[in-house]
């Protein structure tokens, strides 16, 4: 009789990825429950609960039955005039082809049909449904082989004669229906009901009774939260309360990968706070907190001002009533780390960013784009240009740029490369510096993500454009660009980089001309020559993603920037308008106009009039058209020049009745040549005056 219950599958393994930990766990789980929905032991979106702690990978999916269904098959086999002889009698050839399909009982179940003009043999049997350990030993296999593992480990079996693959040696593995073991393997492990507790916390083995009790063992008796996500909000819940009990803030809005991982790391947290000296908080606070950060996972304390304090906290994997050894021990390891980065810094200081200028003449950047100098000096240029665009001072420009990559050879962003442009805003201060020059090293990193802040000044602006597009055009230019989901330059990142710069910052600034300027920097013939016109139509594509991301839609988008604009800051003031356009009584029928109006000039095949002769309005219609679009014209160049571009549409609307007008009684592809090209012209000018703003041919449905 078949049974339908929970299933628990658990993989105990060493100390797992913690970066990946969550992605392992979520995939696992899937694996494991789609493979039994293939094998119709559940359903596809059965409920599900992922477990997921630095040693398991674990879930337990409902209703689950002991056997699939049987279902019903029918097979095509062979003609009937080779399956049946003159008598009707079963051949040996169909004998010998059910014997093949393991259908020897099913001869009575050979029935004819008609499939055109022949007649087939075909055979209905009845397939029976999969046990529960024939389908999960299917699923955990394929489950396994599909993980998302970064790298794979080989190790020894207990019997020392076999090797097995996998993210880490696994020691133990659980497949309990209800409480029931299922007779499964894995990784040369055989299924039992067997759970492990917390490594120096909680019970060694824990026997499931039943495997609805697996989350609430664990934590009683193992000290174990198996719940990722539980676990996560419970270490967040401590770091706050302990934050708050030192009047401190620790603010986790800010550190939610760091949280992440260090929810991957422990199985019993619990939270601790610890210090180090005053005196290192006379080192960038940048500095200590990626130290704190990145190699001890520790989370730095604020105060009520936003200032690092000296006082950090512990996420550990131990609950003690007295974490005395812990908090002293991890005193003690983020002692020297501190320790180093104020000597980096001190050390740092000691040589002015300008004299480290000669050291980028031995980093090379691109074995085909020359060295790090070489770029700088090709950024430099290129902002100063920017600047004077901007109206801004090209002098501060230049030498920010200069100087924007000077910090890699310093000793704190060699050892952190993660603070490169922070490190650099550090030093020049300390040079004495201009504070704007400063400032634009730092920002012209920025935006490093999406959502990220944008450069705050002219300045800053300057050197970040010019930072991503000498990027863009190198690596472009010598063949490198991204192909499918790879792009090891980060060339759509600085794309889109430009874009937001470009249309959140609201600058007059021509992309195309800033394309040639980035171009002409490179030394001559080093770059495919159509490099600027190829990367103007990347960056529109980084244009499109942003803003169907923004909300609006393709048709409106591709209204505006299938005209190529060079003017991005001009982009949302144009959609605005196409948008409001469209919920005009006018813009259908006007857009499909337009439409009409594209396709007759792209067929035409005659000449079309340099310009429009009066005395060859002979049609009231046209010459109507004509008059209305003279009337219209100056205002809605007027209206475009001052980037009123709704005032312009809706000057475009009133002609609407002249131009269905036209439509109806004018026929423009007369055999009078004069006659045919006059009013092409007049549908070029009309075209003209109507794609002013954007192609609203492209709202047409």
């Amino acid at each position: 009789m078949t049974q339908r219950t929970s299933l628990l599958v658990e993989l105990f393994t060493e100390e797992l990825p913690p970066k990946v930990l969550r992605q392992l766990g979520e995939a696992f789980a899937e694996g494991i429950r789609g493979g039994l929905a293939q094998a119709q032991l559940t359903a596809r979106d059965a409920g599900m609960q992922v477990f997921t702690t630095p040693r398991r990978l674990g879930v337990l999916i409902a209703e689950v039955a002991s056997q699939a269904p049987e279902r019903s098959e029918t097979k095509k086999l062979m003609p009937v005039k080779v399956a049946f002889d003159a008598g009707g009698d079963p051949t040996p050839a169909l004998a010998k082809r059910l014997e093949k399909e393991g259908l020897t009982t099913a001869l009575d179940q050979v029935e004819r049909r008609r499939e055109g003009e022949t007649e087939y043999a075909f055979v209905a049997y009845t397939i029976r449904g999969a046990t529960l350990a024939q389908g999960l030993q299917a699923a955990i296999a394929d489950a396994i082989e599909k993980l998302p593992i970064p790298k794979v480990m080989t190790y020894q079996l207990a019997d020392g004669a076999s090797d097995v693959k996998f993210v880490r040696p696994a020691h133990g593995l659980v497949a309990l229906h209800g409480g029931e073991v299922v007779a499964v393997n894995a990784l040369g492990l055989t299924a039992r009901n067997v759970v492990h507790g917390h490594r120096f916390q909680g019970a060694r083995d824990i026997a499931l009774a039943h495997a609805d009790e697996y989350e609430s063992r664990l934590e009683r008796d193992g000290h174990v939260i198996a719940n990722f996500a539980q676990r996560r909000e419970a270490i967040a819940a401590a770091l706050t309360r302990v934050a708050a009990a030192q009047g401190a803030d620790a603010r986790l809005a800010e550190r939610e990968a760091l949280l992440d991982e260090v929810t991957a790391l422990v199985e019993w947290p619990a939270v601790y706070v610890a210090q180090f000296e005053p005196e290192f908080l006379t080192v960038p606070p940048e500095c200590l907190i990626l130290t704190m950060q990145a190699n001890q996972k520790y989370f730095p304390l604020f105060d009520s001002a936003g200032k690092l304090t000296n006082r950090f906290l512990i996420v550990s994997n131990m609950q003690l009533d007295d974490p005395s050894n812990i908090v002293q021990g991890n005193e003690r390891v983020v002692r020297p780390r501190l320790a180093d980065a104020r000597f980096f810094f001190e050390h740092d200081r000691k040589t002015p960013l300008a004299d480290r200028l000669a050291k980028l003449a031995h980093v090379v950047y691109h074995n085909k784009l020359g060295t790090q100098l070489e770029r700088s000096q090709r950024v430099a240029s290129l902002a100063g240009e920017i600047a004077a665009m901007q109206g801004a001072d090209r002098t501060l420009a230049a030498r920010a740029g200069s100087l924007a990559k000077a910090d890699l050879v310093t000793d704190m962003v060699g050892e952190f490369p993660e603070l490169q442009g922070i490190m650099g805003r550090y030093y020049a201060l300390h040079d004495g510096e201009d504070p704007q020059v400063a400032d634009a090293i730092e920002q012209h990193y920025w935006p490093k993500f999406a959502g990220d802040r944008l450069p705050q000044d002219a300045i800053a602006r300057s050197v970040a454009l010019a930072d991503k597009l000498e990027t863009l055009t190198g690596i472009w230019g010598i063949g490198l660009q991204p192909s499918g989901d790879k792009d090891p330059y980060a060339l759509r990142r600085n794309a889109l980089g430009v874009v937001r710069i470009l249309v959140e910052s609201k600058q007059p600034l021509d992309l195309i001309a800033m394309l040639a300027l980035a171009f002409a920097a490179f030394p001559p013939d080093r770059l495919a020559a159509d490099t600027p016109r190829a990367l103007h139509d990347f960056i529109l594509d980084r244009l499109r993603s942003y803003l169907r991301d923004a909300g609006y839609q393709v048709d409106e988008i591709e209204a505006v920037v299938s005209q190529r604009p060079t003017r991005l800051d001009l982009v949302l003031p144009r959609l605005a308008a196409v948008r409001a356009f469209r919920g005009m009584p006018e813009a259908e029928s006007l857009a499909a106009a337009n439409k009409r109006i594209g396709n007759i000039l792209r067929k035409a095949d005659s000449t079309i009039a340099p310009g429009i002769d009066r005395g060859l309005l002979r049609d009231d219609a046209e010459a109507s058209l004509f008059a209305a679009l003279e009337r219209v014209s100056p205002a809605v160049d007027a209206h475009c020049q001052r980037a009123e571009y709704g005032e312009a549409l809706k000057t475009l609307a009133s002609l609407r009745a002249p131009v269905d007008r036209f439509f109806d009684d004018v026929m423009v592809m007369v055999e009078d040549p004069r006659l045919r090209a006059n009013r092409l012209a007049l549908l070029a000018s009309l075209a003209q005056a109507m794609n002013r703003v954007a192609d609203i041919s492209k709202l047409a449905s």
